[in-house]
Order: structure tokens, then C-alpha cells, then sequence
């Protein structure tokens, strides 16, 4: 009899990703979900004896799906795969009841190993005992839609009149993000072994865009506190760009104490925590996005922005540099501190080609 397995994941690509990875010779029935809400659903209908599950989600995340599934004692076997790779993470979500936790991107083999663990999956293909408290009732067999096809990788190009245009299709965005969620969890992974704290990843925010619109792209940071910034620029085989840090001056005495700084309020100990961030942060996740896209980047070093301004007016000051850009935004905000630090990268409208070629290698 097929098991019902389910993949909730928000990201297209990560969900195409969990079902390549699944083990050979494994009669299952998928269905798959993109938040939590759907994941309770489908579980509640019979659809998710086996639950491969994200934990950063709109709508009801991972933690708050496994919280559910205990709450109402619902008949799933969890296994989290999530790009959040903090210990206490792992320690989370197993004290929530899930069986293992797996880093994305997935690895089959150690998909595998911990199915085969756990008796979920066994190698002479025999159905496993998946009672959580009680048998299981029986299910029909789930008819699969087709997986959505994988986007062509590309940038469309629209001609508009004289000019040519770049669009930024629903698809390939959802790419980029995905890539964004897995380098954003390296880096914060580094930031909360730094600071000794749990860090609260967001869903990292894509979007193409002109310069004149980076302002509005950082309205959720901008305030009417002062903030200061770094920018760092990175160069790869086809590939270029920029990347921001901008923490708000407030968050200056918290991060001090935390890293261990006799804290006096002057800009050199301050430009000296900004720098340290800067290179936990843009470092590892450079890094993160280059393993996953299988290249290189080398660094040029470090130059403030400005310390104890408007993020507008720090931008404002380098806009000639950028022209239009693909922008990654994520902001880190750190568990029961007020500390808010927000990292951009600025890809340049050149890089798209390669970029967008890289994507279609990942995704074959």
C-alpha cells in the first residue's frame, strides 16, 4: 500500500527539490502544500501519513505546524527540512515532536538515512508501521497533479517601445528566494553562534528593481531612527554587485554587550561592531549563494555609507553605482532584543545572464 507523503514547502523550486530527493523504489502518494494552513488540512484529510516539512512559511510556519499537530494529536510522521540551520532550531523542532532535521538544499542520501532510521522507509520497499498513536486509517491512492514546469531560468525580455525591459517572472523569483532562504540561514546561523542568541529569519524579499525605488524597497526599515551603513562589493565569473548592511542605531548597545564590548557611545566603537557584523554577515551569505550556484566571488573591502542617518539618505549618496538591480532583502531581528539589522544584496542588471544561467543548471 502507497504511503501518503506530504512536502509543504512555500517554494516551488525547494518542493520540486524534496521530491527529486526522495528514495528510489519508494511507493508514495505525494501531495504537496505551500504554508502550513494547507499542510494542517491535508494531513487532517488522510494526505500526510509523512510530513517533509519547511519551517519558514507565510501564513503558519513550520514551528507553528508542528505546535498544531501536537495540539491535536494528528497522525503524521515529521521530518524538517528547513534552511534555518541554528542549533536551537534543531532543538525546537524535535522538542515540537518532529523525528530529524535535514539542512536544505536537500541531501538525498541523508534523506534517505534518516527514513531508513526511523523505519519510514525500508530498503526491501515494505510498507512501514507509520502508527502515531493508533493505526492509520487506510488511505485511497492520491492522483498527483503534474509537478508545475521548472521555469526557463531567464529574465523575460519585453520590448517596449525603443527600450528593452527586464520582468521579473513569478517563477524565477520564487528561484532567487529559495536561494536567498538557504544563504540568509548560513548567515544567521554564524550571527546567533556570535551573539549566543536565536535568530528570526524571515522570508527574504526579490524583486528587480530601479534605483530611484530602492527607498521604497526599504520602508519597512526606514524610520525616524537614525541608522548606519556599510556597502562591500563582490565580483564573479559574469557577476557583480553590491551588498548593504544597515543597522539602526539602536541596536548599537545591545549588540556590544552581546559580543562582549566595553560599549561607549562614540562612532569609532560603533563603525568597529558595524564592521564585524558586516563581515559575519555579507561573508556567509556570499558564501551561501556561491555554493549554491556552484561560483565564486571575491570581496573588495569594506566602506561605510554613513553612520547616524536616514537609510534614504544613505542610499541616496551611492545611487549613481546602481543602475537598475535585482535586490535581496533580508532582515534579521534577533529573538527577545530589539536589535534590527537589514542586508541587501544588489545584483547588477549585467549579472542576470549568468545568473539566470546558473539557475537553469541548478534546476536540471
Amino acid at each position: 500500500m502507497s504511503t501518503p507523503l506530504l512536502i509543504c514547502d512555500d517554494s516551488n523550486m525547494a518542493r520540486k527539490q524534496v521530491a527529486r530527493s526522495l528514495p528510489d523504489g519508494w511507493d508514495v502518494d505525494i501531495s504537496f502544500a505551500t504554508n502550513g494552513v494547507e499542510a494542517i488540512e491535508l494531513i487532517k484529510q488522510g494526505k500526510g501519513d509523512v510530513l517533509l516539512l519547511d519551517l519558514n512559511m507565510p501564513e503558519m510556519d513550520g514551528y507553528q505546524v508542528l505546535e498544531a499537530i501536537k495540539a491535536q494529536d494528528l497522525p503524521t510522521l515529521v521530518v524538517v527540512i528547513s534552511g534555518d540551520i541554528q542549533p536551537e532550531a534543531h532543538k525546537r523542532v524535535t522538542s515540537l515532536g518532529a523525528l530529524d532535521f535535514i539542512q536544505k538544499p536537500v541531501n538525498k542520501e541523508k534523506l534517505t538515512e534518516i527514513l531508513l532510521s526511523y523505519g519510514v522507509f525500508t530498503k526491501e520497499n515494505e510498507p512501514a508501521d507509520l502508527a502515531v498513536g493508533g493505526a492509520l486509517p487506510s488511505q485511497e491512492k492520491v492522483t498527483l497533479a503534474p509537478l508545475k514546469a521548472a521555469p526557463s531560468a531567464a529574465v523575460e525580455m519585453r520590448e517596449n517601445k525603443q527600450t528593452t525591459e527586464l520582468f521579473l517572472e513569478d517563477d524565477v523569483r520564487d528561484c532567487y528566494q529559495e536561494i536567498a532562504n538557504v544563504a540568509m540561514g548560513r548567515a544567521g546561523d554564524l550571527l546567533a553562534r556570535l551573539l549566543d542568541v536565536f535568530v528570526v529569519l524571515p522570508i527574504p524579499n526579490v524583486n528587480l528593481i530601479e534605483v530611484s525605488e530602492l527607498s521604497m524597497a526599504l520602508s519597512a526599515v526606514e524610520s525616524q531612527e537614525s541608522t548606519s551603513g556599510v556597502c562591500q562589493g563582490f565580483i564573479g565569473a559574469g557577476v557583480s554587485g553590491e551588498a548593504l548592511l544597515i543597522l539602526n542605531d539602536s541596536s548599537f548597545r545591545d549588540v556590544a554587550s552581546l559580543m562582549n564590548y566595553q560599549y561607549e557611545v562614540d562612532e569609532s566603537t560603533e563603525l568597529e561592531l558595524l564592521m564585524d557584523l558586516s563581515n559575519v554577515l555579507i561573508g556567509a551569505c556570499l558564501n551561501g549563494v556561491s555554493e549554491q550556484l556552484d561560483m565564486s566571488f571575491s570581496q573588495g573591502h569594506p566602506v561605510v555609507l554613513g553612520q547616524h542617518r536616514k537609510i534614504s539618505e544613505l542610499i541616496a549618496n551611492n545611487a549613481k553605482k546602481w543602475k537598475k538591480t535585482l535586490a535581496i532583502e533580508i532582515s534579521y531581528n534577533i529573538e527577545n532584543y530589539p536589535i534590527k539589522c537589514d542586508l541587501l544584496l544588489l545584483f547588477t542588471e549585467e549579472s542576470m545572464k549568468t545568473l539566470n544561467n546558473k539557475l537553469s543548471y541548478l534546476l536540471d
